[in-house]
């Protein structure tokens, strides 16, 4: 079945020059912007004496917390991550009384993780720097158009993930995933 949407050039226009040239342009304003984030994230965590990665669990439990906390497991998937790598870090986020560590009650395989009320108060102490940042960088659009972006670079991701795979059986090479999984 064909498809109904518009082909390539008709979406980027007639030059594929051009058209490559704004994928290009593209790529590289996510990654600039991606930079940006990971800077920002390092000085809040450098703030509370953490690493970056750590401060992104944190952020990641800040989003899904609900109850009785988040299995290891949900905070990988949506980090991007092995469920060791959040083992790892959230085993030194106990140590430094930012998270605790819970045993499922259903399921003693799964550990749960929450934030602690230490963390909450210490989070509390940047929440004005972060707003200000917010603030700044929402300036420039209204909420309106941050979620038609976010909607759209939504579909980009996905899009992304499926050409990767698809790369990835063509050239018969393992995805990263997988390789990550055979270490």
């Amino acid at each position: 079945m064909p498809s109904k949407l518009p082909g390539l050039k008709r979406r980027l226009g007639k030059n594929p020059a051009a058209s490559q040239d704004v994928l290009r342009r593209f790529t590289w304003e996510i990654r600039a912007i991606n930079v940006c984030l990971d800077d920002l994230r390092y000085f809040q965590a450098h703030a509370l004496g953490l690493a970056a990665p750590q401060m992104m669990i944190l952020m990641a439990l800040i989003d899904l917390e609900q109850g009785d906390g988040v299995p290891v497991n949900v905070v990988a998937k949506l980090m991007k991550v092995e469920s060791a790598f959040i083992t790892k870090h959230s085993k030194q986020l106990e140590d430094k009384r930012f998270v605790r560590r819970k045993r499922c009650a259903n399921d003693a395989r799964i550990v749960n993780l929450s934030l602690t009320d230490s963390a909450r108060r210490r989070l509390a102490s940047i929440a004005a720097q972060q707003e200000e940042l917010d603030e700044f960088v929402s300036g420039y659009l209204d909420i309106t158009d941050f979620a038609k972006l976010a909607s759209c670079l939504s579909g980009v991701r996905q899009r992304l993930e499926k050409a990767r795979l698809h790369a990835a059986l063509k050239m018969q090479e393992p995805s990263r995933e997988q390789q990550l999984r055979d270490t």
